[in-house]
């Protein structure tokens, strides 16, 4: 593909991901109490995870196909294509490398996991989120239009979306790669189907995979 056309895939995403997803990150830390001294966050965006993480690490840098306009100039930033490319930095990089929304967007998953678990290092930890294809919001897209809620065609989603994933699919992809203490969270926000509105908080924590948009999947180098 294209640099022009991988570009213009990365830019209709707006390098941003809903707050949701940043909490869930940093629950996933703090539960696990990791102490990153640092942190590679890979397909950054504009760098939205970075106020939830700066007091936790010294060393933040941000990876992706594009440095966007409003990615902070006062941190490490490196460019990369991440469908054609390794990412130009050396192996056990980070203690905690992230990969926030980014997945989906690219034509081979399981090279881009590979290279997550290169860049982590021994001991370290590695977290990729993307949309989660059993909410229930998913499975009534697929049932009534035949494609999953967030790799239908429109702003955002297809072209851009173009790599669906399960949780069992992310878990195959984490045992491939030898990770431990492998598991998965959920956002715990997902939108009510035909409506704008958000299920419920409480009702998300008690059928999480049902009523949340997102999921997250942890993992030890």
């Amino acid at each position: 593909m294209s640099d022009v056309l991988v570009e213009k895939r990365a830019k209709s995403s707006l390098g941003t991901s809903s707050e949701a997803i940043y909490k869930m990150v940093l629950r996933a830390i703090s539960s696990r109490e990791i102490q990153p001294a640092c942190i590679l966050d890979v397909g950054c965006g504009v760098g939205q995870l970075i106020p939830y993480v700066s007091d936790l690490c010294k060393t933040y840098i941000g990876a992706d196909v594009v440095r966007y306009q409003d990615f902070p100039d006062n941190y490490d930033f490196c460019k990369v294509d991440l469908d054609s490319g390794r990412i130009p930095l050396p192996e056990n990089y980070a203690d905690l490398v992230v990969a926030i929304e980014t997945i989906e967007h690219l034509e081979n998953p399981r090279f881009f996991v590979r290279e997550l678990t290169r860049l982590t290092r021994p001991g370290g930890w590695i977290f990729i989120t993307t949309p989660n294809q059993l909410s229930l919001l998913s499975f009534m897209t697929l049932f009534l239009k035949g494609q999953f809620n967030a790799f239908q065609e429109g702003p955002g989603l297809y072209p851009s979306h173009i790599s669906a994933l399960l949780e069992v699919d992310l878990i195959r992809m984490a045992r491939e790669n030898h990770w431990r203490e492998v598991s998965t969270l959920f956002s715990l926000n997902g939108r009510i189907p035909g409506f704008s509105r958000q299920y419920p908080f409480l009702l998300a924590r008690v059928l999480p995979k049902r009523f949340s948009d997102n999921i997250l999947i942890v993992g030890r180098k």
